[in-house]
């Protein structure tokens, strides 16, 4: 009998491991299908997914623990990491108001809208599926976001917003499900709650940030730095829930944190194994995350059987609404009020040395738009971006199921009102996101940033330079030696240069050629290719050993690497 049941066992497992490795198929044939047609793989997935759940076989139910603690907070501390600290501070404003107050505005909408259309729901109730509802998922938004290209000063306020709406959301959520247990909406120990919240996220971060930068410093091994990195998340997430403050907000803020000290911290190698590493995690959480969504198809639909068509209609109707329209009507109504008179003010012909002034909303506009600086454009844009995703769900799954003996008030409707407002904004948005941005003329100015780099890549080069003048005049390095770094420097420099002239002729309105830079990688790929052949020869020849190939191989590797990828021709 034991060993029959370590058979069954045996073959319980792997079944699981079929299970997940169809799921990692799944991941892969998305990510291939939407880099060759151009759709966007977030929705592939989760269609896929939802497809399977009506199928006979196997599904995966969501598990709100399980997701909050285990698959978000690597999620948003890779999201942090890899964004930029001074960025959201210049855009603070827009990152505040699309991130605490827009989340509180559209909680408050949602739950007033759904205590309309359903007798006998409280409003905590509807308020706790509003603020799981509010904020615009970081894992959907970025995804796509990065797929569809995005101008900066854009992609800078997603980011922004995707990172810490979601310890404005929680926060409010885990109040409103109090207030439904309690019975009463206490307005003071809302503000109280989430006040502390938001500080001790933020202490617990901190201190999480400067205990991992010293260890961090100690420590020269790449693979032993990437290890400490993916331990990080939990490590900043697990006290401050503890502590009952926000994880979310602790971990985003040890990643933005840890993340512009990363010159400091690691050493180019240890920065590139991490950065690989990281890449991985994301594509294959992000990955399980959308089936998950899917997923959950099979479970939502059974529940709400009992409910009058009508009123799952109308509470459906509201919530997708509510969420969909709150948010354009936030960033646009500024724009659209009526502005005082203005005296016009004589226009001064731009110089090189006077570029032109950015166009800046009127005085009233400016005071109330969220973002003073984003045009009309940008913002219809930015108003489209709203996806919501895997935290809303985990959200309204951990609703309780019972309260002083009695079912959650209207718990299954609530399940399923969350779920359809996530399939519409994630597959609705997510497949018009990136046709919204080509009508509206939204796109990323390619040449700025490689015209960005290329100056910052002269200006290293000159400070290596200096830095090698000044060794040679200690008498440090033989001549022969200094001769071969500035060699190396120099022709890095010339390379730069030669792009900041092709850039500029492109700009004159000249046909564009190909530059020398251009030229010099395509050529020195080719030769990394007949040298990796020539080392293959000669392992399989005998007169080179595996230990040494691959050496030898992480060196072209690493060059092939460094040099300025191949550019695609214009569609």
């Amino acid at each position: 009998m034991p060993e029959g049941r370590h058979v069954l066992e045996g073959r319980h497992v792997l079944g699981e491991i079929a299970f997940g490795l169809l799921g990692v198929a799944l991941v892969v044939t998305a990510a291939l299908t939407a880099r060759r047609f151009g759709l966007p793989a977030p929705v592939l997935l989760v269609v896929a997914s939802a497809v399977y759940a009506l199928l006979p076989g196997p599904t995966v139910r969501l598990e709100p623990d399980l997701v909050l603690a285990l698959i978000i907070p690597p999620l948003l501390y890779s999201a942090a990491l890899s964004s930029s600290l001074v960025e959201i501070r210049a855009n603070l404003r827009a990152v505040v108001s699309l991130s605490v107050l827009l989340v509180v505005v559209t909680a408050v909408v949602t739950g007033a809208a759904l205590v309309a259309v359903v007798p006998g729901l409280s409003f905590a109730a509807a308020c706790a599926l509003g603020a799981a509802l509010a904020p615009p998922d970081a894992v959907s938004a970025l995804s796509i976001g990065r797929r569809v290209g995005l101008p900066d000063r854009l992609r800078t306020v997603i980011e922004g917003e995707s990172l810490f709406n979601d310890a404005t959301a929680l926060t409010l959520y885990t109040v409103a499900v109090a207030a439904v247990v309690d019975g009463r909406f206490d307005v003071p120990l809302v503000a109280g709650r989430f006040l502390l919240a938001v500080v001790g996220g933020l202490a617990v971060g901190l201190a999480v940030s400067w205990l991992i930068g010293q260890l961090r410093r100690r420590i020269e091994d790449p693979v032993t730095e990437t290890t400490v990195s993916l331990a990080t998340p939990f490590a900043a997430y697990v006290p401050a829930e503890a502590l009952h403050a926000s994880g979310v907000l602790a971990v985003v803020t040890a990643g933005l944190i840890l993340g512009s000290q990363s010159r400091s911290l690691l050493s180019g190698p240890a920065r590139l194994h991490a950065r690989a590493v990281w890449r991985l995690v994301d594509l294959l959480l992000e990955g399980f995350v959308f089936l998950l969504i899917g997923q959950q198809l099979a479970a939502v639909i059974p529940a709400i059987g009992d409910y009058p068509r009508s009123t799952v209609a109308a509470a459906t109707a509201v919530t997708v609404g509510a969420i969909v329209l709150v948010r354009p009507l936030w960033l646009l109504l500024p724009a659209m009020l009526p502005t005082p008179e203005t005296p016009p003010t004589p226009e001064t012909p731009p110089t090189p040395e006077t570029p032109p002034t950015p166009e800046t909303p009127p005085t009233r506009s400016r005071f109330l738009s969220p973002h003073p600086y984003l045009s009309t454009r940008e913002l219809v844009a930015l108003s489209w971006s709203g996806m919501r995703g895997v935290i809303s769900l985990a959200a309204v799954f951990a609703l309780p199921l019972s309260v002083d003996g009695t079912g959650f008030p209207h718990r299954d409707l609530l399940v399923f009102c969350a779920y359809v407002a996530v399939l519409v904004t994630l597959v609705g948005q997510g497949l018009t996101f990136g046709p919204v941005l080509h009508r509206l003329g939204v796109r990323p100015d390619l040449d700025e940033g490689r015209r960005q780099r290329a100056r910052a890549r002269v200006a290293a080069a000159d400070a290596g330079l200096r830095t090698l003048a000044a060794l040679h005049d200690r008498g440090q390095l033989p001549d022969d030696l200094i001769l071969r770094l500035r060699t190396v420097a120099e022709e890095r420099k010339r390379r730069s240069e030669d792009s900041l002239r092709a850039l500029k002729r492109a700009d004159a309105g000249r046909p564009p050629t190909a530059s020398l830079t251009e030229a010099f990688s395509r050529v020195r790929r080719t030769m990394i290719e007949a040298e990796r052949d020539e080392l293959q020869l000669w392992r399989d020849t005998g007169h080179l050993s595996d230990a040494s190939l691959r050496l030898l191989e992480d060196e072209l590797d690493h060059e092939e690497g460094a040099l300025p990828p191949p550019q695609l021709p214009p569609s």
